[in-house]
This record gives C-alpha cells, sequence and structure tokens, in this order.
C-alpha cells in the first residue's frame, strides 16, 4: 500500500466554483501558510456527467494538473454523494423514501437508495472512469469515497432487499419469528414478503422508538450493511486500475447511523469530520478522536474540520485566538496524521456560505484566521515526519458498540434519558481528566491486552462476550460495567434467569429491580467509608452474591442495599456501579480501579493541563494542553526540556496561557 510521506495540511477545495482566474490566487495564498494538499471532486458528479451518455473531464483534468505541478498531495473524491438532476428525471426510483413513506425527488445530497440497481450502476461507471483517467497519478495520495455517508431508505428496493437479508440470517421464518418475538401482538408471519420495513407506516412508533426492537435493530444492522456494500462497490471499482493508493470514506465520530467498526474493516484508514459545538466538552472532543483511532487501532485522517466557524449549529461562534492550533494538536495528540480543512475558499451561495474557511470572502491573506492557519501550517510543515505514524499504548479499553447503541435506545423503559454516548462519555471524562490514556475497542476485540475493560450499559450481550469476558477477568483483568448491563440478546429478548443475565457470575450480583428517576429526583448513599454522594436517573436494586458492597443507598425503600460492588473471579476483578452516580463518587470508584489494576497516569504530576503521548520508533513525544479558561503551571517532569514547536527551553517558572500547546520529546 502507498503511503504518504508527510503530514497532509489542507482540506476541503473546489475550484469549479470559481473561475480559473482565481486559481492562482489560491496557490499563492496557500503557499503561505505550507499548505500542501487539497480533497478535490467531493461534489461533481452532475459537472463530470452533464447527460447518460457524456463525461466531461476537461475541467477536473486542469485541476489535477494544476495540483500536481504544485507538488500537493491530492485526496480525490469519487463525487457520488449526490446524484445529477437528469438521473431522478429519468430514474425517479433512485431517489430515497424517508421515514414518513415519503419519496424524494432531487435534492439536496445523500439522496441516493442504496439498494438502486441504477445508482448502483451509474456509480460504477463513474469511478471506474476516474481510477482509469486518475490512478497512476503520483499526486493522488488517497481515494475519498463518497461522503459523510448516512440516513436510511424505506423504499421498495430497499425492502425487497432487507427480505434477503434477513433470510441470509436467520435461514427460516420460524427462526425469525422467535428472534423477533413476533408472537407479541400477533405479529408471526409465515412468508418472508409478509415482513415489511420498521417505518412511520410500519412499527415505528417513531424515528427512535419501535413496537419491536428485534426487527428495528435488524434494520438498522441492514442500513449500515447496504451504505457499506455502496462503498466497497467503489473500493473494488478503484482497484480494477489503482491497486496502492490508500482507500478512505469520511466519518462523523459517534454518529449513530452506521456500524463503524464493522466497516473499518472494508477501508484501508480511517478519515473522519470533527465539528464540536461551541460547548462541547473538549473531552467529549477527544473521545471521538480516539474512538476514531481505535476503528483500526491506527492513525487517522482529520478530513474536515473548521478553521473558524460552522453555519449549521444553532449558535456557530467564532474560534477564540489560538483555539484552531489547540484543537488541531489535540487532534494530533490523539493520532491524527492530517489537518484538514472544510473549506479552503469560502463559497458565495448556497446553504455553507457562512461555513468558514481559510480564505474567506474578502478574497486575501489578510484575515485572523489566515495567520492562525499560516501559523500551524509552517509549525507542521518543520515537523517533517517526526511524528508521522507515531503510536498510541492504553492500559484501559473502553467497549463501544453500535448494536448496543442501538438496542439501548430503542428501549421503551425505564428511563428515556439513558444515552448510550452520554454514559461512555462520563467514564471517557475521568480517564481523560486524569490524563490516563484511552483506546476504543468493539465487543469481539481482544482484552488480554489491557488491565482494564470499561463497558458502561452494556445492555446486548452477544456471541461469547461473556466468557471472554470472564477469561479476562480470571486472568488477572478488571472488568467495569453498570446498571442495564447483561439484559438481552442480539434480538433484544431477555436473558432469562436474573439480571444481568450472562454477567451474572462475573459480577457476583442479582439485581432485582430497576428503578427510574425523574430528572428531580436523587438518591443518597454512602460508601463504606462514610463518604456521601447521590444517584439519580437508574438505580438498581441489588442481592449480593459473591460480591462485596462498595456502599448502600440511604434513602428511598431500597435504603441499606448496595449500589456498587466488587467481585472477586479468579485472578481478577468485576465492578458493578448499580446507579448514575454523580461526579464525585464516579471518580471515587473509578479511582479504587485503577490502584487495584496498576493503572498509572501519562504523567505522575496532578494537573489541569490535557496531557497525552504517542511513540514512533522508541521515541516519545509528550502533547500538552490548556483546555482551561486560566493559565496553569507547566508540570515540572517538563522543565528542562525543549518546545519542538516553538524551539523554546522550558523552566519551572513556565506557564501556559488559556488554548497554549507544547510539544516535548520524551
Amino acid at each position: 500500500m502507498k503511503e504518504v510521506q508527510r503530514m497532509l495540511y489542507g482540506g476541503d477545495y473546489n475550484p469549479n466554483q470559481w473561475g480559473e482566474e482565481i486559481w492562482a490566487e489560491d496557490m499563492r495564498i496557500f503557499k503561505q501558510a505550507a499548505i500542501n494538499s487539497a480533497t478535490i471532486n467531493v461534489f461533481s458528479w452532475a459537472k463530470i456527467q452533464p447527460s447518460e451518455e457524456i463525461y466531461d473531464f476537461d475541467q477536473l483534468d486542469k485541476i489535477v494538473e494544476m495540483l500536481s505541478k504544485e507538488n500537493y498531495e491530492i485526496v480525490l473524491g469519487t463525487a457520488t454523494a449526490a446524484l445529477p438532476a437528469w438521473m431522478f428525471k429519468k430514474y425517479p426510483e433512485v431517489g430515497r423514501v424517508d421515514f414518513e413513506g415519503r419519496r424524494h425527488r432531487f435534492g439536496q445530497r445523500h439522496n441516493a437508495c442504496p439498494n438502486s440497481l441504477v445508482y448502483q450502476k451509474y456509480v460504477a461507471r463513474l469511478v471506474e472512469k476516474l481510477a482509469e483517467r486518475y490512478g497512476d497519478n503520483p499526486n493522488v495520495a488517497v481515494w475519498h469515497v463518497n461522503n459523510e455517508y448516512g440516513g436510511e431508505c424505506y423504499c421498495e428496493n430497499c425492502e425487497k432487499a432487507f427480505r434477503v437479508w434477513l433470510q441470509n440470517k436467520y435461514q427460516t421464518i420460524e427462526a425469525l419469528n422467535a428472534a423477533w418475538n413476533f408472537d407479541f401482538w400477533g405479529h408471526t408471519v409465515y412468508e418472508w414478503d409478509e415482513i415489511v420495513v420498521p417505518n412511520v407506516l410500519g412499527d415505528a412508533m417513531s424515528y427512535d422508538s419501535t413496537a419491536f426492537a428485534g426487527l428495528s435493530i435488524d434494520y438498522r444492522r441492514f442500513v449500515s450493511d447496504s451504505l457499506l456494500e455502496n462503498f466497497k462497490l467503489e473500493r473494488d471499482c478503484i482497484r480494477k486500475f489503482d491497486q496502492s493508493t490508500p482507500i478512505t470514506t469520511n466519518m462523523m465520530g459517534s454518529y449513530k447511523g452506521l456500524d463503524y467498526f464493522k466497516w473499518a474493516k472494508e477501508m484501508d484508514l480511517v478519515s473522519w469530520d470533527s465539528y464540536p459545538s461551541y460547548n462541547t466538552p473538549w473531552s467529549y472532543v477527544a473521545l471521538t478522536h480516539d474512538l476514531m483511532r481505535g476503528l483500526k487501532d491506527q492513525p487517522f485522517m482529520l478530513m474536515e474540520m473548521t478553521p473558524s466557524q460552522q453555519n449549521w449549529q444553532p449558535y456557530n461562534s467564532l474560534k477564540k485566538p489560538g483555539q484552531l492550533r489547540a484543537q488541531s494538536y489535540q487532534t494530533v495528540a490523539h493520532g491524527a496524521d492530517t489537518i484538514q480543512y472544510f473549506q479552503m475558499r469560502r463559497t458565495k451561495g448556497g446553504c455553507e456560505k457562512f461555513h468558514g474557511a481559510v480564505i474567506e470572502h474578502v478574497g486575501t491573506e489578510n484575515t485572523r484566521v489566515f495567520r492562525e492557519v499560516a501559523e500551524l501550517g509552517l509549525e507542521l510543515a518543520a515537523l517533517q515526519d517526526k511524528i508521522l505514524d507515531a503510536k498510541t499504548t492504553s492500559d484501559v479499553a473502553l467497549v463501544f458498540d453500535w448494536d448496543n447503541y442501538w438496542a439501548l435506545e430503542y428501549t421503551s423503559g425505564p428511563n428515556k434519558d439513558l444515552k448510550y454516548v452520554d454514559q461512555i462519555h462520563q467514564f471517557y471524562r475521568y480517564f481523560y481528566d486524569q490524563n490516563i490514556s484511552v483506546d476504543f475497542v468493539p465487543f469481539d476485540a481482544d482484552f488480554s491486552k489491557y488491565k482494564v475493560v470499561v463497558a458502561p450499559v452494556l445492555y446486548m450481550i452477544k456471541e461469547d462476550m461473556a466468557e471472554r469476558l470472564e477469561d479476562f477477568v480470571a486472568s488477572g483483568g478488571t472488568f467495569v460495567t453498570t446498571f442495564m448491563s447483561g439484559i438481552v440478546d442480539q434480538s433484544d429478548n431477555v436473558h432469562l434467569g436474573g439480571y444481568p443475565g450472562p454477567l451474572r457470575k462475573l459480577a457476583g450480583v442479582w439485581v432485582e429491580e430497576i428503578d427510574a428517576l425523574a430528572p428531580e429526583q436523587r438518591n443518597t448513599i454512602m460508601f463504606n467509608d462514610e463518604t456521601i454522594g447521590t444517584t439519580s436517573l437508574v438505580s438498581d436494586i441489588i442481592h449480593l452474591e459473591a460480591a462485596q458492597s462498595l456502599g448502600a443507598y440511604t434513602d428511598n425503600f431500597y435504603a441499606t442495599t448496595p449500589f456498587a460492588t466488587i467481585n472477586k473471579f479468579g485472578e481478577g476483578h468485576t465492578y458493578y456501579i448499580g446507579a448514575q452516580l454523580d461526579q464525585a463518587s464516579l471518580t471515587k470508584v473509578l479511582t479504587n480501579v485503577c490502584t487495584t489494576a496498576a493503572v498509572t497516569p501519562t504523567i505522575a504530576e496532578k494537573t489541569a493541563l490535557e496531557v497525552s503521548y504517542r511513540e514512533k520508533a522508541g521515541k516519545g513525544f509528550y502533547f500538552i494542553l490548556n483546555f482551561t479558561q486560566e493559565t496553569q503551571p507547566l508540570p515540572q517532569i517538563f522543565a528542562g526540556k525543549v518546545d519542538l514547536l516553538k524551539n523554546q527551553a522550558l523552566t519551572q517558572e513556565t506557564t501556559l496561557a488559556p488554548f497554549a500547546v507544547l510539544l516535548v520529546e520524551a
């Protein structure tokens, strides 16, 4: 596989929206920022193919030639994320049918039915022509397939394809009826063509609720698989003409719609688009980077971020001075080997005309945003390949599973405010605040290389997961799980025999009931050392079997019963947290976990700074960032070192202002 030899710095470039007299000016301005890459042709299908039988590559040829002469690394889009108007006019069946049952006409993007044979036919033709024409260009560094895959279709094509997908999975209609518990409400089906898609006209109660979770979860799986087949189709078309250039598509962090761990197996590298809002916690921004790194357990591409502001969020605040630089280095600290923007020149029309850009509407380099882009670009250029492909090693794994994501949030009860990613984030935030590195892993990961495996709300237990967790703990590992874990199988049918189902022996507890607390309600708790705390959202009523209590509720009718436990299992331990703990109480439990498992922070010194570590060829690099609103002292372990970004010596008196960044070699 062809490898990129330098950190890509650039972004989404659309010269086709401008006259050619602008192109040379762009090249002049970009050079001042050490920009070395451009993502092109992402939404150019209508330009390239103005009618069914005509293809016109003249303008794209000029763009590719210009960028090649300037020695740019080209991220070449396949242009398949928005269909041309002629296709809708002649073949209206390519349009999606939405959740409400309406067939869409020409408009917007991500507008194609993934199971339309017409769409697939013309996608394959276009991509093969692109690959044949540009696949041997040495400046084409990465193929960028489609764009931000997502959304659902509920049309006749998808319904028929879903039935085939189900036949392949269940083999018999009897097995399907059992899996979906279709005896409930008399839903038994006797022929495959009696199955209908779960939209608002079928068994969906709303977009986020359903009468039959087994059916709706399977449709989520099917949609993710259908779009993945579209990606694989394009990938395979490229490979007919280009066997060595990496192929990717841009993901969207914790996006609910696609099983990204499954997708990552089909991709050469992971890329994604990072757009936090004005009030997104920096811990959550870091979480999404680490999730993207975890998909293939390797560095990723940042395909898009904004240099200044978004346009599509409710409140599109400007990045503060220094924020762009700090946010970019946080991305690199958590595994990125590129920094790329949307967009390079601010478009003059359409819904993204106020989305930030390297070159603003004024059309010159004389802007605050450009000066910050240039400062960062020159720093990255000076680093050359020093940190390119550096790795991250962690003692802690956090399980992220899209089946659990879907199943937990389809569940009718116990509390509508129980959200999967929120639960993941509160655990991640503890490790982030302690500067303890975390790997995100799928449910079928190899747990043996970790000291601690954390799986909050592991609602759905699939295949041999319980057995593998038992092996991990019995061999000396520490496992942490919570309420709403071990409840159902892969079809959302309850594991009978008492909660937490297959995890009951491992946790050493039986959960008799699950109480839901309204937003205004709280339970008080007391740890064994008499520390007081509170719980909210959900409270398990726990009976000890082999486990020991870490503390008990002190009010409600289940006062004196445990809220959290620890169970010795073989050579290791399982922690079960049966309630939504306040932050201080969760910190207390997880600190105990880390002590038990001998997990230590990246640096021993306590600090409010974010400190991350990557390693390459035996050399280590510390990224030190200040995301607080106050100036912070430098951890003394770094006194006497040199900041590689500014080539400045660090002393005991060095401080970091808000958004300050240091890069130090170990």
